[in-house]
């Protein structure tokens, strides 16, 4: 799966640009990373959100455990990718009805939050049980919300293009033609929600996360982690 946005919805993490700097390599635009995704995915289907960004997904090549999803609701896309353990308590719960996925529940979820939920981000992402990554785009708000699991076993990355979008994925090996060392695995455990500005714990919320800058030899040019944590997110 691959979602990239522009500077109007996400705010570039300088940890990444500084990566960047440091050891230069090869980018390209957000546009040509998007045109490599659908030519090595196909089929394929690709979400265009104006100036805002992009959205593409395919089931090429996903594993039978952790299938990828997409859906759109009421001006809210949402790329999945996982299994929820608890996915039949939690329609419930959201009053999801019967036969619904990880990808419409984590929409509901978001609705609740966003109109009408008394309890942070935190909250509703801890309640989440199971392995996964997802990127949901509210383009009524241009609220981002992007979160991965706290087992980390649904690799997610995020990176910087030569235009300065910020693009995410679960493919290293897409994102590194693009964005060169401005790359980092996405923290398991962690989400990035651009009303609250920036990039936060929820398993730990009153921990900051912080960057550690990579060796020049390491594929991607920092690593996020939640201090006080021994756990960092792990190449896959």
């Amino acid at each position: 799966m691959l979602a990239v946005f522009s500077g109007e919805v996400v705010e570039v993490p300088a940890e990444l640009v500084a990566a960047g700097s440091r050891t230069p390599s090869p980018k390209t635009r957000a546009s040509e990373l998007v045109k490599r995704f659908l030519a090595g995915n196909d089929p394929a289907v690709s979400v265009e959100l104006g100036s805002l960004g992009n959205l593409a997904y395919s089931h090429a090549n996903q594993s039978l455990l952790l299938p990828r999803s997409f859906a759109a609701k009421d001006e809210i896309f949402c790329l999945f990718e996982g299994i929820l353990d608890n996915l039949g308590r939690l329609s419930q719960q959201y009053g999801l009805s019967k036969g619904g996925n990880e990808v419409l529940l984590v929409i509901e979820a978001y609705k609740t939050l966003r109109d009408r939920a008394p309890y942070p981000a935190s909250f509703m992402l801890s309640q989440l049980t199971g392995s996964y990554a997802f990127v949901l785009f509210d383009k009524s708000t241009s609220s981002l919300l992007v979160a991965s699991g706290p087992e980390g076993k649904v690799p997610l990355f995020w990176g910087i293009t030569a235009d300065g979008c910020v693009a995410f994925s679960d493919d290293i090996d897409l994102l590194k033609g693009s964005c060169g060392k401005s790359l980092a695995p996405f923290p398991q455990g962690c989400f990035y929600w651009n009303a609250l500005g920036g990039l936060k714990s929820y398993e730990n919320p009153k921990n900051k996360v912080t960057a550690v800058p990579a060796d020049e030899e390491e594929i991607c040019g920092a690593t996020f982690m939640v201090e006080g944590s021994t756990v960092v997110a792990a190449l896959q």
